[in-house]
């Protein structure tokens, strides 16, 4: 063969080569092997071999959210591409961009039910940006090249190419194009002047600010995140985050108030709520942060900046949408009020300060502690201190170990935090911990898990021993579906169908049988010894953390209340508006 001339699948390597990708997660099949086999024959990019296709989709998500680069899997068809579904949608729900290379059969075979066929284009049409079945060798390269723009441009996302196994077989040429760009797809990244004008004078003559972020800010790169805090500290104003924003601003800051939302802060929600102007910087108005839309912050003018011209009036009605990427619209803001010299109101600033304060003091985190029994807080708490550092990175699973996680350890900088935000996807923790671990060989990765949660995903276990990566899951393990049972609890009635994890494994026998270690902590006094030793063993590590079985995560909007009608704990029963099974509702 000429040197010219490359198979499908060489084509497709030398694309990802030229699109700076090192790293493929996988997993082989008939449809794939000329891929795997030239895969085989190469050096340039690394092949993670995961247990089952939805750990290879978590792994890239995990692999794009810590480093802003694309992830990539590679599955085979059929059952490899249905497996693959998950990850695909939770990535389209966070925002993550990753690229799904899926084998297909044969173009000939195609349609004819033939072994391991399925429509993966049609399947995966309402879980992607974009997808393309490549009938033509002709166009592999351009489409390869095109993925990788769509799924990085704009508000990112997961695509698809479906690759028959004829075409990774057939013999072309491989000719890059010289300009990557879709025919239809062209994301606005520089907001109307204008309107960042107008956004600005509307926030310096604001008596009660607040700023909103959300995974927006993280997408668009390291310059968003430190744009966002100049702007925050020029103005003088309060900032809280979503869930998926969380480290975008130092949780450290006397500007911050914490997560807002169904398990936010007491502060961050009633400042949502009562607040006069809200600037929404990269977050979408979803359901776990307005509570009851037609009570939704009712008194305030609302200005949204988000790449996404469907995320625009979606939810929510705005005064003043503003369409771009967070870091060219938060550049220009900056611009706008430094050239304008504008102050805020300080008399109107300090009132509402005050007011902050006051709701802060109500200590909405707060809750027992106790001598005999591990408490889940406290859990976090100790995780924090003794593992906080930039070359630290947080996965978690799904569940009340997730909220736990998100109001207790801080976060200082952008793409540290990986978690399933939109989707809620249990399993994502410990594949996403590898795609992690993988970015960031020297770095410590731990994955806050569920007892529940874990056992999704439990194989990739083996993968981190394959490849020795020492990432480290930290079990807070309370032998329930913690969230369910608590919705249970204060929603149905006690009656806890089906939430009691029966049979639950040894889990410091499990990490010994994977070929990893086994930790046990049972007392408040063993935790810091239990996790100084997880830190050192440069191995995996599996944490058992027996924690207080009956614990709540408080605070806590019930579905279908108000944003500022939170639950604060069993014991409080102070500012009573309305009650849910007992408990006080403020």
């Amino acid at each position: 063969m000429s040197q010219n001339m490359m198979t499908g699948a060489e084509i497709l390597l030398k694309a990802l080569v030229d699109q700076g990708v090192d790293t493929i997660f996988g997993y082989p099949g008939g449809a794939v092997l000329p891929i795997y086999d030239a895969l085989y024959q190469q050096e340039d990019i690394k092949h993670v071999l995961v247990r089952q296709e939805g750990g290879a989709a978590h792994s890239a998500e995990g692999y794009a959210r810590s480093t802003g680069k694309v992830g990539v899997l590679l599955v085979t068809s059929g059952p490899g591409a249905t497996n693959a579904v998950t990850g695909l949608t939770d990535a389209l729900m966070d925002s993550i961009p990753i690229v799904c290379i899926t084998g297909q059969v044969a173009t000939h075979l195609i349609g004819n039910d033939a072994f391991q066929e399925a429509d993966t284009v049609g399947i995966t049409r309402p879980c992607t940006k974009h997808n393309w079945l490549v009938k033509d060798i002709k166009d592999l390269a351009r489409v390869v090249h095109e993925a990788f723009y769509v799924a990085r441009s704009g508000r990112p996302g997961p695509v698809v190419i479906d690759l028959p196994k004829d075409i990774q077989l057939t013999s072309g040429i491989y000719t890059p194009p010289a300009h990557v760009q879709h025919k239809s797809y062209r994301p606005q990244v520089k907001g109307d002047l204008n309107k960042i004008r107008q956004a600005v004078e509307m926030i310096a003559a604001a008596e009660k600010p607040i700023f909103y972020t959300g995974g927006g800010v993280i997408n668009s790169g390291p310059v968003a995140s430190q744009l966002l805090r100049e702007l925050v500290r020029i103005t003088g104003y309060p900032i809280t985050s979503t869930l998926m924003g969380l480290g975008a601003y130092p949780s450290s800051d006397k500007q911050w108030l914490g997560m807002l939302g169904m398990h936010g802060t007491f502060e961050a929600n009633n400042a949502m709520h009562d607040c006069d102007l809200m600037v929404c910087i990269g977050a979408r108005f979803d359901d776990r942060i307005t509570g009851r839309i037609n009570a939704f912050s009712p008194n305030s003018k609302k200005i949204h900046i988000d790449i996404d011209p469907s995320s625009i009036n979606k939810n929510v009605r705005v005064d003043l949408p503003i369409i771009g990427d967070c870091a060219h619209v938060l550049e220009d803001m900056i611009k706008v009020w430094k050239s304008k010299v504008l102050r805020p109101n300080k008399q109107a600033l300090d009132g509402w300060w005050k007011q902050i304060a006051e709701w802060r003091a109500r200590d909405s985190l707060r809750y027992k502690p106790s001598n005999e029994i591990i408490k889940p807080q406290y859990a976090i708490q100790r995780l924090h201190a003794l593992t906080k550092s930039p070359n630290t990175y947080i996965t978690t699973e799904v569940g009340q170990h997730q909220m736990w996680a998100a109001q207790f350890y801080g976060f200082e900088e952008p793409n540290r935090w990986m978690t399933s935000g939109g989707l809620g996807t249990m399993g994502y923790g410990l594949p996403a911990a590898i795609g992690v671990q993988m970015a960031h060989p020297e770095a410590l990765v731990i994955d806050i898990a569920g007892e529940a949660s874990i056992l999704m995903n439990i194989q990739e276990m083996s993968t981190a021993v394959q490849h020795r990566l020492p990432v480290k899951i930290f079990i807070l393990n309370n032998e329930y579906m913690g969230m369910v049972r608590q919705w249970q609890e204060l929603l149905h009635g006690n009656r806890y169908s089906e939430s009691y994890m029966h049979s639950l494994p040894d889990f410091v026998k499990l990490a010994e049988a994977f070929g990893a270690v086994g930790l046990r902590c049972e007392k408040p006094g063993e935790v810091d010894d239990t996790i100084k030793e997880m830190i050192a063993v440069k191995r995996p590590v599996i944490v058992d953390c027996r924690v207080d079985k009956t614990e709540n995560c408080y605070p806590m909007v019930p579905s279908g209340a108000a944003h500022n009608q939170m639950i604060l704990g069993p014991e409080d029963d102070s500012h009573r508006d309305v009650s849910v099974e007992g408990m006080a509702l403020v």
